[in-house]
């Protein structure tokens, strides 16, 4: 997973920058890697010192700028929860015949964004110094909501609201196309929000998600040493470690370089692998548990 999912962040990091600001994706994946060697080659812990203590600052920011939106449209809810549901039951017709794809792209999507089943919470919770093991449990457990319930809900409102986005239905086809030329991805909440806050929208999510994503990028490498560190057990891992950082790197500067269609497809595989193999485990652990 820590060598196929990489490519996503790298991917929504270098599209932001580039609509935002014009970076083409070579330059930032340049950037992007060389930051993250300065951490795990050269033990430069004071990057991720600052973006670990700036993310939680350009969260607030981030959900702040959607209630901010939502609020200004309030009147709409209705109408937008309207949509939703009509085109997840297939009520609309011209969203009915992709219903089937609505409910994978929700499953995979939901998965992705609270990470619940996949077996990679417990590398974060395992590091938490907290008084009670069940407190760190409750956290873990209160982040689902938070992160999908909340912050996912708030970017979809703030897509909806505006009306910036595109639906492509199963023959490739576009079936809703407001924005043009624009690419799935960040582009839809950086022209979401700079609509209604002009010449700030685009640029404050592209900032933020380079925070969001290059920690994630630092948290799949952590996952990865530590899983090969517990395979190893004292033995001489120095090969090992060094192979895993260049992989590394070179999985975060392809993903950053390529289409958003194939970092997603990369990453599709990389978690449809996570996944299974967490459930075989739990279906072994289940009665020593």
């Amino acid at each position: 997973m820590s060598l196929l999912m990489p490519g996503i962040q790298s991917n929504s990091i270098a599209l932001g920058l580039e609509n935002a600001f014009g970076v083409s994706k070579s330059v930032t994946g340049f950037v992007v890697i060389a930051l993250l060697a300065l951490i795990i080659f050269g033990g430069v812990k004071r990057i991720a010192t600052v973006a670990q203590y700036t993310v939680p600052f350009m969260a607030v920011g981030y959900i702040l700028v959607a209630l901010v939106i939502i609020g200004m449209n309030i009147s709409e809810v209705p109408a937008v929860f309207a949509l939703i549901f009509k085109s997840a039951f297939g009520a609309d017709s011209m969203f009915g015949g992709i219903l089937g794809s609505a409910i994978a792209w929700g499953v995979k999507r939901g998965i992705y964004s609270n990470e619940a089943g996949q077996g990679t919470g417990p590398h974060a919770a395992a590091a938490a110094e907290v008084s009670h093991p069940a407190k760190q449990g409750l956290v873990q457990a209160f982040s689902v909501y938070i992160d999908t319930l909340f912050v996912c809900s708030a970017t979809a409102f703030m897509i909806l609201f505006t009306g910036m986005f595109n639906t492509v239905g199963a023959d490739g086809a576009f079936i809703v196309e407001n924005l043009k030329g624009v690419e799935a991805g960040p582009g839809y909440t950086q022209a979401a929000v700079d609509a209604v806050l002009p010449g700030f929208g685009a640029e404050f999510v592209a900032v933020a998600l380079f925070f969001f994503a290059f920690t994630t990028i630092m948290a799949y490498y952590y996952m990865a040493e530590t899983n090969i560190a517990y395979l190893l057990r004292g033995r001489n891992g120095k090969v090992p470690m060094f192979i895993l950082k260049i992989v590394i790197l070179a999985a975060v500067f392809y993903g950053a370089v390529k289409e958003a269609s194939l970092a997603w497809a990369l990453g599709d595989a990389g978690l449809g692998l996570m996944v299974w193999l967490n459930l075989i485990a739990i279906v072994l652990l289940a009665k020593p548990a």
